[in-house]
């Protein structure tokens, strides 16, 4: 076989695969989420591993139940006590809102304008509050139907409680199992390309564990620093604009913008005073600190290096091709990808074909 064709076999093989996953992908969502867990565990299991009781040392499956119970009792924390209170502060925000639009319509707007030295003529504030209510009523009337349709589908009920037993007992065997898998990959691979393949899969390691183990830690931290302040200057929506702007922080400074054009509007409106919005101000400052000179250096580094445009369309692209499944492994994937970029363009610089083009520009 010549060396075209290989190349277009594998195209082929490549293609195929990709039109596979985009047709198996409510199938293999829940096997995703599945080795994102045992690859978030199994350093912890290899660290209990290691760790020796009385001459007694702790075996795999062991360690595995006691990362497994401690990742199940982690998750029981956000359900029983995160989920709640964002659900109640959603609630809150669909019967506040109208209130936030007839304030501004009817106080900020004008005050705006009288400041910067225009007139509003022609504008009907009243009107203007009513098809922003109209709007808004008709936005949360469809989110609740969907929500609503989707709670008493049967098939959907039916894939939730599939994947809630799915998913754990998955989760389970390959955090047990995993060293045993990447052993049995590697003897796969020809003995020529072992070193070059295991040189380019450390790399690879190091920048997913630098987003899964980093970047998701830091995210997390920022949500817990920016609920826990905006609750203690007692702002409405604190928890759901902190967590928000945590989960926003994926994207470098989307989420702290976001944030704190948030958390001033409704502190603005809240308390109509200086004072509230300065102290949300000096909260996103404390999380930004917090985020430049301790979390993102000793949790992530610099291994990730994606430029956020990269990784608004890396999630952009992921959620359209694939849908959640996308959303949840497209910078994972493009991390990796530019890693696997930049290991051919090091072996481009050193082939005979870049030293030519050098020679002759010579």
């Amino acid at each position: 076989m010549t060396s075209d064709s290989r190349t277009w076999l594998v195209l082929a093989f490549l293609v195929a695969g990709g039109w596979l996953v985009y047709l198996l992908a409510p199938v293999i969502t829940p096997f995703a989420i599945s080795a994102v867990l045992a690859y978030f565990g199994d350093p912890l299991v290899d660290r209990l591993q290691k760790v020796s009781i009385w001459r007694w040392k702790i075996g795999r499956t062991v360690a595995v139940s006691i990362v497994f119970v401690l990742m199940l009792a982690l998750l029981g924390i956000v359900l029983l006590i995160l989920i709640p209170l964002l659900t109640d502060q959603v609630r809150q925000l669909v019967h506040r809102f109208p209130e936030w639009i007839e304030w501004f319509s009817a106080s900020a707007l004008p005050w705006l304008a009288d400041k910067a030295g225009f007139e509003l003529k022609g504008f009907d504030s009243a009107q203007f509050s009513q098809v922003m209510k109209d709007y808004w009523r008709e936005i949360s009337s469809a989110a609740f139907k969907v929500a609503d349709v989707i709670s008493r589908g049967g098939v959907a009920v039916a894939t939730v409680l599939t994947n809630l037993i799915l998913i754990p007992v998955v989760t389970f065997y390959l955090m047990r199992d995993w060293d045993l898998l990447i052993r049995g990959i590697r003897d796969l691979l020809p003995s020529n390309l072992e070193d070059e393949v295991s040189r380019t899969a450390s790399d690879v390691d190091e920048v997913l564990a630098a987003f899964f183990r980093g970047q998701l830690l830091v995210m997390f931290a920022l949500g817990v620093i920016y609920s826990v302040g905006l609750s203690v200057l007692g702002l409405e929506f604190g928890v759901l604009i902190g967590m928000g702007a945590g989960l926003l922080s994926i994207v470098p400074y989307l989420g702290s913008i976001v944030g704190v054009l948030v958390a001033v509007g409704v502190a603005v409106f809240q308390f109509q005073d200086v004072v509230h919005p300065l102290l949300v101000l000096v909260v996103f400052a404390v999380g930004q600190s917090a985020e430049g000179m301790y979390l993102t250096p000793k949790l992530v580094g610099d291994q990730i290096g994606l430029h956020p445009v990269a990784v608004i369309f890396a999630v952009l692209a992921g959620g359209q091709l694939f849908g959640f499944l996308g959303i949840l492994l497209a910078l994972p994937v493009a991390a990796a990808l530019n890693v696997l970029v930049r290991h051919a363009h090091g072996k481009y610089r050193e082939s005979a074909l870049y030293n030519a083009s050098k020679k002759s520009e010579a």
